[in-house]
């Protein structure tokens, strides 16, 4: 096979991956996000690795729309306080950076809203409210759930899923395109 038909392949495989697992997505989950997001005073996100990088680009997002936004570990980023969001990711909820900021957050009585793929994990015990992503996480290995490498499922479908989010909150608004246009960057 030569390689232009096998990366063809490989794109419409990821993408059929990520059409199945958003047919077993809870809309119910997602929306409580949306709501969430509306009544917060300020938006906290924090992930590592690259469900950090997917959430970042949420947080961009929500910035075009007005949102006060700070991503956790920035040097700008003031402490949470009650009423403030928390908006987390872990695939398998025990990443100890994750848990130890949930807590810190908790302690302040900040909302905490995780994603994850682990139901059962510490991070989701924790969480006031979760999305739960049927994805493989990074230490799952076989290809009972996806044959993508480690968590690459997951962290798309976060990406996927805040996008959606998004789309959501912008057309609530009734901001249009060029309202959004001049929160964007313009030191670049």
């Amino acid at each position: 096979m030569n390689t232009n038909s096998l990366t063809s392949k490989n794109l419409h495989f990821i993408l059929e991956e990520n059409l199945k697992l958003a047919n077993t997505i809870n809309p119910n989950q997602v929306n409580e996000l949306v709501g969430e997001i509306k009544t917060a005073k300020r938006i906290f996100i924090m992930g590592t690795g690259r469900s950090g990088l997917a959430l970042k680009m949420a947080a961009m997002r929500l910035m075009h729309l007005g949102y006060i936004v700070y991503v956790v570990g920035e040097i700008i980023t003031p402490a949470i306080l009650e009423g403030d969001l928390l908006l987390i990711a872990s695939g398998s909820g025990t990443t100890s950076t994750v848990l130890s900021s949930v807590e810190k957050a908790k302690n302040q009585k900040a909302k905490v809203f995780a994603i994850t793929a682990n139901a059962e994990s510490r991070l989701a015990e924790l969480a006031e409210n979760i999305i739960l992503i049927n994805a493989a996480t990074k230490t799952d290995f076989g290809e009972s759930i996806s044959s993508q490498y480690a968590g690459s499922l997951f962290e798309q479908f976060t990406l996927f899923v805040l996008e959606s989010v998004f789309m959501t909150l912008w057309q609530e608004s009734g901001l249009t395109k060029e309202d959004l246009w001049p929160k964007h960057a313009n030191l670049e």
